[in-house]
């Protein structure tokens, strides 16, 4: 009988120390051939979510990646609202629409990498990844001059990896906390009532140029917005380039 709380006893402490070691490590990704690359890993990466501020700031971002006939539209009710934003921008939608990068940068409006073909970044190689950043951003520097320091991963999807290699190339990876989920084309009213509802300091909100109702619910959400005293400004001017760390959601804390 003594042996056997003993033994018992040892058991419970061996699974006691299994599940505290459990707690404190993340599963990561997969190689695209299916190699596991960081089975365990003691800090996940994360992109930026949004921003930890007192200012009452806020950054609204538009997808484009299929079709451009909202867009004109898009950049007059910014211009209208005296509002700067920032675009992600996909390497073929660059190619189809080059007089369309030319307005959005001519207005004022920041440009971001969106990847060069709308893939699943997570399932691809660092090599792959580097590609697909840097082919959209050889597309875009031609025709605009300018570099581009945020990404946006397709879907949203990301991983380590995927984080590790945009920061490689100078690249700071954007997700959003604010979905407006335009894409399901539920009407105006549902996409202005998700965007003010949900929005706080340092919100990070995300849009999509090409969205059907796009240029009904823009002016709304953005008076709104300004009613509520909020600034808008593009991504670049909400996030912080350094001296900062990411707490578990996501959130960009400034580090004192």
């Amino acid at each position: 009988m003594k042996v056997f709380f003993v033994k018992r006893h040892n058991f419970f402490t061996v699974l006691l120390l299994i599940l505290l070691v459990a707690g404190s490590i993340t599963y990561t990704s997969l190689t695209n051939e299916g190699d596991i690359t960081s089975v365990f890993s003691a800090k996940r990466e994360l992109p930026i979510y949004s921003v930890k501020t007192d200012e009452k700031k806020v950054a609204i971002s538009f997808d484009a990646a299929w079709g451009s006939e909202y867009t004109d539209e898009i950049l007059n009710i910014l211009d209208k609202h005296n509002v700067k934003t920032t675009f992600f921008l996909v390497g073929f939608w660059v190619e189809r629409y080059p007089e369309m990068v030319k307005k959005i940068d001519a207005r004022g409006h920041e440009i971001g990498n969106h990847s060069s073909h709308h893939p699943h970044m997570s399932k691809l190689s660092e090599k792959q990844i580097t590609e697909e950043l840097l082919n959209t951003e050889e597309k875009i520097k031609k025709i605009i001059g300018k570099e581009t320091m945020l990404f946006r991963p397709p879907f949203g999807d990301y991983n380590d990896r995927l984080i590790k290699t945009c920061r490689d190339n100078g690249y700071y990876t954007i997700q959003w906390d604010v979905d407006s989920l335009d894409w399901k084309e539920l009407g105006v009213q549902p996409v202005v009532d998700r965007v003010t509802r949900n929005v706080k300091k340092g919100s990070i909100i995300l849009f999509h140029n090409n969205a059907k109702y796009v240029t009904e619910y823009l002016p709304l959400v953005l008076s709104r917005l300004q009613e509520q005293g909020y600034e808008i400004v593009p991504i670049s001017e909400l996030i912080y380039k350094n001296n900062y760390h990411m707490d578990s959601t996501g959130q960009q804390v400034r580090d004192n």
